[in-house]
């Protein structure tokens, strides 16, 4: 899980989830996007951070994938200012969206944030490159892999989709594709006659707890920019077409801006600051 306030944010009025949500991306698209989609709302899903998660891509390979996730209208990433009892901060928020979404969407829910109107006709799907065969799911690759960590557990195809909704459930639950495969394969019997019958009793019987959710605290959302999925940089929407700055649509990243700041926010949380000491000099 992300730090409270930061991570991902599901975007409303999305498509109820289906086997092949993500069949128009190509495998490796496909398949970080799945994988994020299953998430709760406040997991860290940076490149780093997937990179640890998802064993078959590196950390160049997940950036590269949350940025053709956001040209393909799946996902914008958001800094925001916020002004708490606790005082002013920056924070970036991903919103996701299992539904492809249009740039004048995108446009109205930033505008709107939580609120934003359903859109009645999404976009429709795009398709970059073809994609052989239906996508898999990491949930489906993790128990693929049993096999090449202990050949007892080998699973077949028909297996594995029985099994896939169990270990997208694990998944879900911030369990990491190697730490399943680790779960399912440690301790084994001297014999195993049933590699399926194993691998869902264990499944079953060892599913993890759902995270715990975190109570926000009353907040202002002061400002509102939309930030460059691959370089970080902060812009209005119109400087941002799915979510990238000029710069890195045309692959020339000079590296993450420092976010803007606004006099009048100063000055309120000056003031703030000043009435506390008044107040601790008061008491003494």
């Amino acid at each position: 899980m992300a730090n409270p306030g930061f991570g991902k944010r599901s975007t409303p009025a999305q498509t109820p989830r289906r086997a092949h949500d993500f069949a128009h991306l190509p495998k490796r698209e496909a398949a970080v996007a799945a994988y994020i989609d299953r998430l709760p709302d406040g997991a860290a899903i940076d490149a780093k951070t997937l990179a640890k998660s998802l064993p078959d891509y590196g950390q160049m390979a997940c950036a590269t994938a949350l940025r053709r996730l956001s040209e393909a209208g799946h996902l914008r990433r958001v800094r925001e200012h916020h002004i708490t009892e606790d005082g002013a901060r920056w924070v970036t928020r991903t919103f996701f969206s299992r539904t492809a979404r249009g740039e004048e969407w995108w446009a109205a829910f930033l505008d709107g944030g939580e609120g934003a109107a359903a859109d009645p006709d999404p976009r429709p799907a795009p398709a970059p490159l073809p994609v052989p065969g239906p996508a898999r799911s990491p949930a489906y690759d993790a128990l693929a892999a049993l096999g090449r960590t202990d050949p007892r557990m080998t699973l077949s195809a028909a297996d594995c989709a029985r099994l896939e909704p169990l270990a997208a459930a694990w998944l879900a639950r911030g369990v990491g594709p190697a730490q399943l495969v680790q779960a399912l394969t440690a301790g084994l019997p001297a014999q195993v006659h049933s590699p399926a019958a194993i691998a869902r009793t264990r499944l079953e019987t060892k599913m993890p707890p759902e995270p715990p959710v975190a109570e926000p605290g009353p907040e202002i959302v002061v400002r509102r920019l939309l930030e460059c999925t691959a370089c970080g940089r902060p812009g209005p929407q119109a400087a941002l077409p799915g979510g990238l700055c000029r710069a890195c649509r045309s692959g020339d990243t000079a590296g993450p801006a420092e976010p803007p700041t606004g006099p009048d926010v100063h000055s309120w949380a000056a003031r703030l600051r000043a009435a506390a000491r008044t107040r601790e000099r008061s008491r003494a």
